[in-house]
């Protein structure tokens, strides 16, 4: 949004008298700072800078009660749900009056001729507040043209963070490696998308001075006018209309390869170690039998219900965990142990292979861990930018072997189950696949895995006769 689908400019002198207007609402509302104008813009600006710095390095996206407790307004002694009953509305005031903000004016002609493409059209923004991308969108008139509006301040991940592309190309229904991203920072927008798989990533030129070093990674093309996209759109859509072969059209064909996350692409070798060296550290046992409160817990932490904060507290608990003191180390315990994963032997190397081979791979996992953790972990193992489609629990609210997982990953991809092969190691999930129509392939499987083909070693998926004869022109 901001430099790309509107450019924005800011002056001392209009955010002093902003700030008059700002000071206005937190009186209205309750909220006497006792400050002079100048001191408030003082103090907001600092407190924003506090947490901007913080974000650039965590990219996390708080929500805005949160920003002005811990960033903006800490150690006032103010009335707090005041405060937090007004902290919307307060930012909005700060995003859309702390700026001149004006749209690009050539963007209404170039988003018609995007959408008279047939091609669709989403937006993905690192913004404070909830309100000021919509407001904007419809100040310009341009807000149907936009599905999805992705903002950091509703996802809670900023750019560059793939993450957030991921969930935007989820939303859109369209694999990364079919998306372009525009932006006007290389250490956000592009990185980004470069991480996420996007197919292209453009760079707008945007003269306003951030501060910061822009640097990371080479877009793909730099332009100074949003119309210059146009004539890379158009390329590119040649190019893809040129692709007529068999294979590339075959609905017969596998065109997808669909994994399990957990015990497929990495392992946990040392799975509880620390847990019960540090329950029995606590006289505590690991070995009392709450088998069926885990099972409850992990469904609702896989499905969304709980936070994984609240899933390791609920587990310590359960264990008799209770000094708070004892709770914080922990979830760091558990933490530690999560993140602990070891790659199977070959991984990296077949995935980069089958990507070369042109086939879409995708992720359905059923986890606890927010996508950002997980996305992070293939980035260590050398193929964060490899998926098309990454599918999670957490973020659906099922778990397989529920067809939705399943059929989730397929709709983003634009394919029939017939066109994509499952690989998994749990019975029931490797069942679930076969159910929604697809072949599937068992690798670290469970005795009573029932599947099309069974591997032994993860780089003997490059042998499996479905995939060695079958979608094979490469994409790179």
């Amino acid at each position: 949004m901001g430099g790309t689908i509107e450019i924005f400019s800011y002056t001392r002198e209009m955010r002093l008298l902003a700030s008059s207007g700002l000071n206005q609402r937190l009186m209205s509302a309750g909220v006497n700072l006792n400050l002079g104008t100048d001191q408030l813009y003082d103090v907001v600006s600092a407190g924003l800078s506090r947490y901007h710095q913080w974000r650039l390095t965590s990219l996390e996206e708080l929500p805005v009660q949160r920003v002005w407790r811990e960033y903006i307004l800490p150690g006032f002694k103010i009335d707090q749900d005041a405060l937090n009953s007004i902290a919307e509305e307060l930012m909005f005031y700060i995003e859309t009056q702390y700026y001149h903000r004006e749209m690009r004016p050539e963007v209404p002609f170039v988003l018609e001729a995007i959408h008279k493409m047939g091609l669709k059209i989403g937006l993905i923004s690192n913004v404070t507040s909830r309100g000021q991308v919509p407001t904007n969108l419809d100040l310009y008139h341009i807000r149907h043209y936009f599905t999805p509006i992705v903002l950091s301040s509703e996802y809670g991940r900023r750019k560059p963070d793939p993450a957030i592309f991921h969930y935007a190309a989820r939303l859109a229904s369209v694999p990364t490696s079919e998306c372009l991203y525009i932006g006007d920072r290389i250490s956000r927008d592009i990185v980004g998308a470069r991480k996420a798989g996007y197919r292209l990533a453009v760079q707008i030129r945007h003269d306003f001075e951030h501060g910061e070093e822009d640097v990371g990674a080479t877009p793909d093309a730099v332009i100074s006018q949003m119309t210059e996209l146009l004539d890379i759109l158009r390329a590119e859509l040649n190019r893809s209309a040129g692709d007529t072969s068999v294979e590339n059209n075959d609905p017969r064909l596998i065109r997808a390869l669909l994994f399990d996350a957990g015990d497929i692409l990495y392992f946990r070798p040392h799975r509880n170690r620390k847990f019960k060296a540090f329950l029995k550290e606590l006289a505590l046992s690991f070995e009392d039998n709450h088998a069926v409160e885990r099972k409850s817990l992990m469904q609702q932490a896989y499905q969304g219900q709980i936070n994984q904060d609240q899933y390791r507290e609920a587990i310590l608990r359960l264990y008799g965990v209770t000094q708070p003191e004892h709770i914080e180390r922990g979830k760091r315990i558990l933490e530690e142990e999560d993140n602990d994963i070891h790659f199977f032997e070959g991984v990296q190397e077949t995935l980069v292979a089958l990507k070369d081979k042109g086939y879409l791979l995708g992720v359905v996992t059923d986890t606890a861990s927010p996508l950002h953790i997980k996305v992070n972990w293939f980035e260590r193992g050398g193929f964060g930018e490899v998926w098309d489609a990454i599918i999670s629990s957490k973020e659906l609210g099922v778990r397989k072997p529920n067809p939705k997982m399943y059929c989730a990953a397929l709709q983003q991809l634009g394919l029939t189950a017939e066109q994509a092969i499952f690989i998994g190691h749990k019975a029931s999930e490797l069942d679930g696949a076969r159910a929604v129509g697809m072949k599937t392939i068992a690798f670290n499987y469970e005795k009573a895995a029932r599947a099309d083909f069974y591997i032994a070693k993860f780089s003997d998926l490059l042998d499996v006769p479905l995939i060695n004869s079958a979608y094979q022109v490469s994409t790179r």
